[in-house]
């Protein structure tokens, strides 16, 4: 949780209470200040969570449908740990054959849910909803 956007989008009261604390001892006003900050920072970070949550269960739900025989939650797990994926990701964490992490990353791209991005030798996979919730947040 990071105040930094509710400080920017309050810069104004941000500095005046600031100053007012240091000339007229005026505490209460930029404590309620900061706590103003906590809660919508909290709500939006709830909020944020519950998409996420959202985002995964349809997207859990998706697999399944679409892709039964290679479908496991811990492979869509994986794909909420970082916004892309790598046929390394899935080996080491999945332990699977690169092969088999090839075949499912490309299936998922098929299905939408993911796609790929050429960087230099490498291949990755983004999970552009899920990279697009976070951009936004």
């Amino acid at each position: 949780m990071y105040l930094s956007s509710f400080i920017i989008q309050n810069k104004g009261d941000y500095y005046r209470l600031l100053q007012e604390v240091r000339t007229k001892n005026n505490r209460e006003d930029w404590i309620l200040y900061m706590l103003k900050g906590i809660e919508q920072t909290a709500q939006s970070t709830i909020e944020q969570i519950n998409k996420i949550n959202l985002l995964f269960n349809e997207t859990q739900k998706l697999v399944q449908e679409k892709l039964p025989r290679i479908y496991s939650k811990d492979l869509i797990e994986q794909l909420f740990i970082h916004p892309y994926s790598k046929i390394e990701f899935l080996v080491n964490n999945l332990g699977i054959e690169r092969k088999a992490a090839s075949r499912y990353l490309n299936g998922l791209e098929e299905i939408g849910i993911l796609k790929s991005q050429q960087k230099g030798k490498e291949v990755i996979y983004i999970n552009t909803k899920l990279y697009n919730l976070l951009k936004k947040g």
